[in-house]
């Protein structure tokens, strides 16, 4: 069933004149990326993701996307997180049959996150039916790894900074946006007009990656919001976690961090590499990897240096001090082991993945501690766990929470508010249309305040159902004959 918009111009897709956008996820919130810019040439998906968190956001997955599948164009990813490219083998199904653009390491990256996801939901699946605790008779997977083999053909890689055309009057250019190698966010260029979507915006100072690029500053600005309402913490990410790992083995404890397999990881292993190196954690202590997607992704990155501030030797050498388990069934004897150890494993706001075994042994336990070192949104168990549950449910079944839980704020890969105005303040321009996606309503209305009252213009909060207008094309045509004429 099709979305009815909600047009605060009363145009219709059927428009030959005008460019519109209109949001189907992260709207609101920060899961299930999907962004729609209509043109007169051409209609762009703006990536494609999974929703997830809370049931009534998870239950839209199963859902019809809300737009017209057949008029889609082009489909360009942003970066390889699950929210933002979970839900292609879902469209691909439903009759999309167009090109995904992606840049390098993201098509890998992709391929290596699709598979992993389509292997969680038939292992789930296959759980709910043979323990009955699902509703559903039988439970089905969202998607298979069969589905996600069928949409790889369409893969397109694409370099950064260099002009796409992807139709008659409109092109695109790629830019480093420091999130995640392979990250970036998208100029599109319609008519004499730019519209620039931001992707998951990076950290202005990272260990791992280079700082967001800026392009010239844009018409219209579609930007997310995930740490609208806040700034990360001054104190170091090492010394953080130094004092969790410490305070936790003091006491003969395990420290468990979920981790998203691409980008968080890596930076989780490089610290724990460099504390060892300089004595600040025991040099015998072990460290585990039980995430073979983690592990892959590793490898897929030294494939691309260019991609990292990172040098090939370095992150060899950070891996060389890892126990990496590449089967399920190795994970109880890792449990059963007795000594104090760090376990990394996925998935990073405990949605699903082996993390989820080592919770239901190790979470009744007060010596032992869980370090959260991402953004955990609303309705998964990274959330609870943030803000203190005292139990877990996982297949089925209830879990005590007495471990500790500590939150690396510092360590987030998403630029908090001062680097998101900074980011905008150097894309935008006075009469710049700013519109504000991927985030909470909490977040997102504190960073519209502080975008009126730092920047001097107003920023609009997209609501999901709603189509706007951003521009009239033969207006811009005929400002640009007249400027002509001028000359």
């Amino acid at each position: 069933m099709q979305h009815r918009f909600k047009s605060d111009q009363g145009g219709s897709t059927e428009n030959a004149t005008g460019v519109y956008l209109a949001s189907f996820g992260a709207a609101q919130t920060v899961t299930g990326s999907k962004h729609i810019l209509y043109t007169p040439d051409v209609d762009i998906l703006i990536d494609c993701g999974l929703f997830q968190g809370i049931k009534s956001l998870r239950i839209k997955n199963w859902e019809a996307p809300g737009f017209e599948i057949e008029r889609i164009g082009a489909l360009c990813l942003t970066h390889a997180h699950l929210d933002h490219c979970g839900y292609i083998p879902r469209l691909v199904g439903a009759g999309y049959r167009g090109k995904i653009y992606m840049t390098a390491p993201t098509r890998e990256l992709t391929e290596l996150i699709l598979r992993d996801s389509a292997k969680i939901q038939e292992e789930d699946a296959w759980k709910a039916n043979r323990y009955g605790y699902s509703k559903h008779h039988p439970a089905k997977p969202l998607y298979t790894l069969t589905d996600v083999e069928r949409c790889l053909h369409q893969f397109v890689t694409i370099e950064p900074g260099v002009e796409i055309n992807i139709a008659k009057q409109v092109s695109m250019k790629y830019m480093l946006s420091g999130h995640i190698p392979g990250a970036c966010s998208i100029t599109f260029t319609v008519s004499d007009k730019k519209v620039l979507f931001s992707g998951d915006i990076g950290r202005t100072h990272s260990a791992f990656l280079d700082a967001p690029q800026h392009g010239a500053p844009a018409d219209v600005i579609i930007m997310e919001s995930t740490y609208g309402d806040r700034l990360h913490g001054t104190q170091e990410a090492e010394s953080e976690l130094e004092d969790a790992i410490n305070s936790t083995l003091e006491i003969g404890g395990n420290v468990m961090i979920p981790c998203f397999a691409v980008g968080r990881a890596q930076e989780i292993i490089r610290i724990l590499y460099l504390l060892k190196q300089a004595g600040k954690i025991p040099l015998s202590l072990p460290v585990y990897l039980d995430s073979p997607m983690a592990a892959a992704a590793s490898e897929i990155l030294l494939r691309y240096p260019e991609w990292s501030t990172l040098s090939e030797n370095e992150c060899r050498m950070m891996m060389k001090g890892l126990i990496i388990n590449e089967k399920h069934e190795n994970t109880i004897g890792i449990i059963k082991n007795k000594k104090s150890k760090i376990i990394i494993a996925g998935s990073g706001m405990l949605s699903g993945g082996r993390i989820l075994e080592y919770l239901k042994h190790y979470a009744g336990d007060k010596r032992n501690c869980l370090i959260l070192s991402g953004f955990q949104a609303e309705g998964t168990r990274g959330r609870a766990l943030l803000e203190k549950t005292h139990e877990i449910r996982i297949d089925g079944q209830y879990f005590p929470v007495r471990a500790r839980t500590v939150s690396l704020n510092n360590l987030s890969a998403h630029a908090d508010q001062h680097e998101l105005i900074e980011w905008l303040k150097s894309s935008s321009k006075k009469e710049t249309q700013v519109f504000l996606v991927h985030g909470e309503p909490g977040a997102q209305e504190s960073l519209r305040v502080k975008i009126r009252v730092t920047l001097g213009f107003e920023a609009r909060i997209i609501r999901e159902d709603e189509k706007m207008k951003l521009f009239d094309i033969l207006n811009a045509l005929a400002k640009k004959k007249t400027s002509k004429l001028a000359k």
